[in-house]
C-alpha cells in the first residue's frame, strides 16, 4: 500500500497522486504493477493506493543487495529485467500512457521473477500529436 499525505500536498501534487489512481486503474498488465483499490483514510487524511504485492523487492534493492554482497547479478536475470521492462512499456505506449521515471526503485520483482513497472505519479496520457 502507498499511502500519500494527501492533505500537505500542493494542488498540481493532489492532481498527480490522482492521475496515478485513474491510470493504475485503466490498466491490465502482467508487467505493472496492478491497482487494486484506493482510499482516503478520514482519520490521518491519507490517500492509500492498494497495489499487487511484489513479494522480492524493487530492483533498486536487489542492485544494493548484490553490490554489499560483491556478487553479481547472473546475465539470465538481467535479460529477464530487460524483457520485462521492454513489455510493460510496449503496454503502457500501446495505451498511450507515458511512464516518465522509469528507474530501478520503480521496477518491482514478483514471486516468479516478473518484473513489473510501478510509481506511475508522474505519468501521462499522450495527447492527441
Amino acid at each position: 500500500m502507498k499511502e500519500i499525505n494527501f492533505n500537505s500536498l500542493k494542488s498540481d501534487d493532489k492532481e498527480g497522486a490522482l492521475n496515478e489512481v485513474r491510470l493504475l486503474a485503466s490498466i491490465k498488465s502482467q508487467y505493472i504493477v496492478q491497482y487494486m483499490d484506493a482510499f482516503i483514510d478520514e482519520k490521518s487524511k491519507y490517500l492509500c493506493i492498494i497495489m499487487e504485492f511484489a513479494e522480492k523487492g524493487d530492483l533498486n534493492s536487489l542492485i544494493k543487495y548484490h553490490k554489499e554482497k560483491r556478487t553479481e547479478i547472473p546475465e539470465e536475470k538481467i535479460w529477464n529485467v530487460i524483457r520485462c521492462v521492454v513489455k510493460g512499456l510496449r503496454d503502457l505506449h500501446n495505451l498511450k500512457i507515458l511512464h516518465r521515471d522509469i528507474k530501478s526503485a520503480n521496477l518491482f520483482v514478483s514471486a516468479d521473477d516478473t518484473v513489473k513497472i510501478g510509481d506511475m505519479n508522474v505519468s501521462k496520457l499522450q495527447k492527441q500529436g
